[in-house]
């Protein structure tokens, strides 16, 4: 209880709001580098993972590479964007780029490959041409899972970002990592109740974010799928 009430303490004291060091200020190099690589990593991956999924190739080759690029550790990246490019925020930028990438082409992939076939036909038959039944038919269609593949990048981004205090960067994780340095464990713990705080409200935004891109027939179709499943359930 010692340790919460510490923890307690120091969110209260108000020299931990304000200035450089501020919690302001180290939420807002967090948020800015998170985003920053998620947005990079989506740009790249997205349309790799739609156009794959869309045609049906190369599909087995990209979710291998995908899945090579989750085993590398982000550390490991971390260490070698160093050595190449030296302090800044460009070698944090490559790492979590890198992490924030394979799960969205997995699952972007995966989303547009999961498309029923009779419905890509319906479509054609209705006088759809191909870039018209991707973007009003497959992609309203994938977009569950293509938010799901965002919001795991996004969540491990975030927690991941605490590692730019290695290599002097900013976010939440110079409190983790001074805090160790300094031995001050109240700081490190606040810190990471902070990670822990902002990767939370990321997985609740993007999950409200994709509550709005979902078709509303698709809702309504998965509300009506969990009733029944409830139904049975207690039968």
């Amino acid at each position: 209880m010692s340790v919460l009430s510490n923890v307690a303490r120091w969110f209260a004291d108000p020299t931990h709001w304000s200035g450089p060091d501020g919690i302001p200020q180290r939420l807002a190099e967090h948020v800015q580098i998170s985003a920053e690589s998620v947005a990079i990593g989506a740009l790249i991956a997205l349309p790799i993972g739609i156009a794959l999924g869309h045609y049906g190739r190369f599909g087995n080759l990209a979710i291998n590479i995908s899945n090579v690029g989750r085993a590398l550790p982000s550390f490991g990246v971390l260490v070698i964007a160093f050595q190449v490019f030296g302090l800044g925020s460009l070698p944090i930028l490559v790492a979590l780029v890198a992490l924030a990438i394979p799960p969205m082409i997995t699952n972007s992939y995966v989303g547009l490959r999961e498309v029923d076939a009779d419905v890509k036909e319906a479509a054609r038959g209705m006088g759809y041409r191909e870039l018209a039944r991707l973007v009003r038919v497959e992609l309203p269609l994938a977009v569950p899972l293509v938010m799901a593949g965002i919001r795991t990048s996004a969540v491990q981004v975030v927690a991941t970002a605490t590692l730019a205090a290695l290599i002097a960067g900013g976010g939440f994780g110079r409190y983790v990592i001074d805090g160790f340095a300094q031995q001050d464990y109240t700081k490190l713990f606040a810190g990471a109740v902070l990670v822990a705080l902002l990767a939370m409200a990321t997985e609740l935004s993007l999950s409200a974010v994709e509550r709005l891109l979902v078709p509303r027939g698709i809702r309504l179709q998965r509300t009506a799928g969990a009733q029944r499943a409830t139904t049975f359930k207690t039968a």
